[in-house]
């Protein structure tokens, strides 16, 4: 059993050796625990530090990806080197690497496959109080998306299995928490909260340095998942309601008719008409847009088949560490191994 920790990081010199140090290469029930650096295009000497610290691959991508391609290429080498859980933490020091062992077990007894670790939120102190409401309704938001009770999306504070990370794709291009946790409520991977510990602040924040910027990325997100893996709920709940809506001009329009005031209340029908129309037509785009889905989850099915395949020619190739250097848009940079 082996565990890969990957850290995603972007000019993180400052605060990566001090990420490292807490890092555990020991875990209860695990046989080797190795560690991933994913430079997203780093300008200082992020990569020195990382080799310095003892990490055991640095791969890198030429240019700034964002945190979501990032995440993206480091479950795709975590499977290429041989990882059975992949743990994802923060390069900024922010969750207590103690508490791995928490992320992990639940895995290791067979309880869950992606594991979030939950921060005690309410009791963080650098957190505003805005901040903190905003992230509070954002959970309630992925878990009505996702159908799952999941108390911190935002949490960056991962383990995921081997088979689940082949399962996940990322397509946002800003952030994989949101998109991960509704994607994985859908394909029916058991998700488990784990409440974690967090560290004190050693620099602000990235992802939320702007609070309205962050709020229109996370419901666009939200908002796009929600029509990708749920199209037929999004548009069908819309288009009842339209029905029902013209059901009662309808009737209004049918009483006055009866009793001959009709021709006043023309515009209650052609209103109804039209509202009729665009309901239909709101069912019909949830339809194509549902049988898309199928089609997708079918595409899914077979790019899970794919990764598998390949994963076990790696597996059983001789020459692992020459066996193709590109993780998706990134290449390997050092491999202690």
């Amino acid at each position: 059993m082996k565990v890969i920790i990957q850290i995603p990081c972007f000019n993180e010199e400052g605060s990566l050796p001090i990420t490292l140090k807490e890092l555990p290469r020991e875990l209860d029930g695990v046989d080797e625990v190795e560690w991933l650096i994913i430079n997203d295009g780093s300008q200082d000497k992020t990569i020195e530090k990382a080799i310095e610290g003892g990490v055991d691959y640095v791969i890198s991508h030429i240019n700034n990806l964002g945190l979501a391609q990032t995440f993206l290429s480091g479950m795709t080498a975590s499977i290429h080197f041989g990882a059975d859980i992949v743990v994802n933490t923060d390069a900024d020091n922010q969750y207590c690497a103690k508490d791995i062992q928490k992320l992990v077990d639940p895995i290791l007894n067979g309880k869950a496959e992606y594991v979030i670790g939950t921060r005690p939120v309410k009791d963080i102190e650098h957190w505003s109080f805005l901040k903190k409401k905003l992230q509070l309704f954002g959970s309630w938001v992925v878990r009505k998306a996702a159908q799952r009770n999941v108390v911190d999306a935002p949490s960056g504070f991962r383990a995921i299995t081997r088979s689940a990370a082949m399962r996940l794709h990322v397509f946002n291009r800003y952030t994989y928490t949101i998109e991960t946790i509704i994607q994985a409520g859908h394909l029916r991977i058991p998700i488990l909260n784990i409440p974690i510990r967090t560290n004190k602040e050693i620099r602000p924040s990235r992802l939320i340095s702007d609070i309205p910027s962050y709020l229109k990325r996370s419901f666009s997100t939200i908002f796009r998942s929600f029509i990708t893996y749920d199209p037929m709920r999004f548009f069908l709940i819309p288009a009842i309601a339209l029905l029902l809506v013209t059901i009662i001009l309808g009737i209004r329009f049918l009483y006055f008719f009866s009793i001959g005031e009709g021709t006043g209340h023309v515009q209650s029908l052609i209103l109804a008409l039209a509202i009729f129309v665009f309901s239909t037509s709101l069912f019909i785009v949830g339809f194509l847009s549902d049988l898309i889905a199928v089609n997708r989850q079918i595409l899914e099915g077979i790019d899970y088949r794919l990764r598998k395949l390949e994963a076990h020619q790696v597996e059983d190739s001789s020459q692992n560490s020459e066996h193709a250097k590109v993780f998706n848009r990134a290449y390997l940079v050092y491999s202690r191994k």
